[in-house]
């Protein structure tokens, strides 16, 4: 007789809905007992009642907690809740993320892929936009790594998958400083990223962002997304039981993009849930674009 697959435990941040919700629907299929979050309880409540509504076999792999990455209270909270519940941490996939802008859903639809060539005005941003977004996108990501470690470490497999987009690649980025601190992975530390994000939110605040060779559209979550994967690798490096990566899903129809993209959900959460689900052999540090690893240049 066989001895049953021990139980695995999952938390996937900003889990009511898009990529989030098919992320938690993927592992819950899979036997994962998943934690759903959300910073919108009623919504997040609704997102585990919507999967258990459409397969009842998943009722038993599905918890909500409410989070919001932003706040430490209530990372300390999710953490706290854990450990109680489930005494360890297997999967820490870290989805929550905000677009850092206004979106004009009609001029980007008219911009469309592979139409980069197109001048049309379609995202606004603000000083208080670009401060939220490395907020909730890096410095998220990072609170809720630093506070769920312990946990993960009673693991037998920890996973942590960071949600990132190939947009953080370093070659949308000119400015040679950000390039250099972000791209030497032996020298990095988070103290030089922060830096870098605080020279980043100076020069965004002083509208300086093209002469200090910024991206000038998305500004705030392309450097958000380059300084995720930065950290990636700091972590995958200071800790290599675990298996670390970050996952580009892919051009994937959400509200972040007014659904213009062209990848369904369950097409976006493949990537990550494979790599949350690596074998203890698996790569780590590294950086994939749905199946497929991508440079971080």
């Amino acid at each position: 007789m066989t001895e049953p697959t021990p139980l695995r435990y999952a938390v996937v941040t900003g889990g009511n809905k898009g990529i989030g919700l098919g992320i938690c629907r993927e592992l819950a299929s899979k036997g994962v007992m998943v934690v759903l979050t959300a910073r919108d309880e009623k919504k997040g409540l609704e997102a585990v009642e919507q999967l258990i509504k459409e397969s009842a076999s998943l009722s038993g792999h599905l918890v909500f907690h409410q989070l919001d990455v932003v706040d430490p209270l209530s990372v300390t909270s999710l953490a706290d809740f854990i450990q109680t519940k489930f005494g360890k941490l297997d999967i820490l996939v870290n989805n929550a993320g905000i677009i850092g802008a206004i979106i004009d859903g009609d001029a980007l639809a008219v911009l469309g892929v592979g139409k980069e060539d197109v001048k049309v005005n379609w995202s606004t941003e603000t000083n208080e936009l670009a401060e939220e977004c490395l907020k909730t996108n890096y410095h998220g990501a990072k609170r809720m790594i630093e506070a769920l470690l312990p946990l993960l470490q009673l693991s037998n497999s920890p996973r942590i998958v960071n949600v990132s987009s190939s947009i953080g690649q370093l070659k949308h980025i000119p400015n040679e400083r950000a390039r250099g601190v972000f791209g030497e992975i032996e020298s990095l530390t988070e103290e030089s990223l922060d830096e870098v994000l605080s020279e980043f939110l100076k020069d965004f605040q002083e509208g300086d962002l093209e002469n200090k060779g910024w991206p000038v559209d998305l500004s705030s979550y392309t450097v958000s997304k380059a300084a995720l994967n930065a950290y990636t690798r700091i972590v995958a490096k200071k800790y290599p039981s675990f298996r670390v990566n970050c996952a580009c899903p892919g051009y994937v129809k959400t509200d972040l993009n007014h659904n213009v993209g062209y990848l369904t959900i369950e097409e976006g959460a493949e990537g990550p849930v494979r790599l949350a689900l690596l074998p203890d052999n698996g790569p780590t540090g590294m950086f994939f674009s749905r199946n497929d690893v991508i440079t971080f240049d």
